[in-house]
């Protein structure tokens, strides 16, 4: 069966996660649903990864099989004009038959986004998080670079206690700053479950001196959560892409 593969974005806001869950909104439940109405065939959505309820994607990878003969783009056609305004399918293609959105990820990026100006910008109030006291982005870039290469990230992950490996390899981390904002890019093989939230948290923690940046390896060390930052609300984080 054809193999076709989306790069979909949406508005999290109203969604809880992209995973489906039962009983819930979430985004891939809204493409199954969509799919398998516009194609008349049970659809199975597969996505390069599990977005926390209320963040947002600009380029989400997500691959489905079908039976169907429409071509790539009619079906982008017809899912743009049944999804609801805040999920658009931006491009759409044939896949090899093995491609997996999810196993065949080379890195991910994901941009966290803080509102520097001093005031709410009513507009972009659902995309970016509210910082009112100053950052020393000097010490945070520092704190930063701490975080980069292979390690256990258990400590900055909701994740308990798991069977599968939490090592993970954060490849760049890059703060932008611009009048009224600060951006915190994190591009990796892989996060665990709140990983660049609460990363976004302790970098932010360290710049407004709240905490040292020897925290950084103190959680590495010990894997302890409660040494890390706060948890980022999800609603400044965006999923840029990922990468095959």
């Amino acid at each position: 069966m054809p193999n076709i593969k989306l790069i979909i974005q949406y508005d999290g806001t109203r969604y809880k996660g992209f995973q489906r869950q039962k009983d819930l909104p979430t985004i891939q439940k809204k493409l199954e649903e969509c799919l398998s109405r516009l194609l008349d065939e049970e659809t199975e959505v597969i996505g390069s990864g599990r977005t926390d309820a209320g963040v947002h994607a600009k380029a989400h990878t997500v691959n489905f099989h079908t039976k169907s003969e429409k071509s790539p783009k009619e079906i982008m056609e017809l899912m743009n004009s049944y999804l609801p305004w805040d999920i658009a399918v931006i491009q759409a293609s044939f896949a090899s038959e093995r491609f997996h959105s999810r196993y065949n990820v080379l890195r991910k990026t994901y941009t966290y986004r803080l509102n520097t100006s001093g005031h709410s910008n009513v507009f972009e109030r659902k995309y970016v998080l509210d910082w009112y006291t100053p950052l020393n982005t000097d010490k945070m870039k520092k704190a930063a670079d701490l975080l980069l290469g292979t390690h256990d990230f258990i400590g900055f992950s909701s994740v308990k206690k798991t069977d599968k490996s939490t090592v993970r390899n954060i490849s760049e981390i890059k703060l932008s700053e611009k009048p009224g904002e600060l951006d915190i890019t994190f591009t990796g093989n892989g996060f665990l479950r709140n990983m660049v939230r609460i990363m976004t948290g302790t970098l932010i923690e360290i710049g407004s001196g709240k905490k040292d940046i020897s925290v950084i390896e103190e959680v590495f060390a010990t894997g302890d959560r409660t040494k890390a930052g706060f948890t980022a609300p999800a609603h400044g984080l965006i999923m840029e892409n990922a990468e095959y």
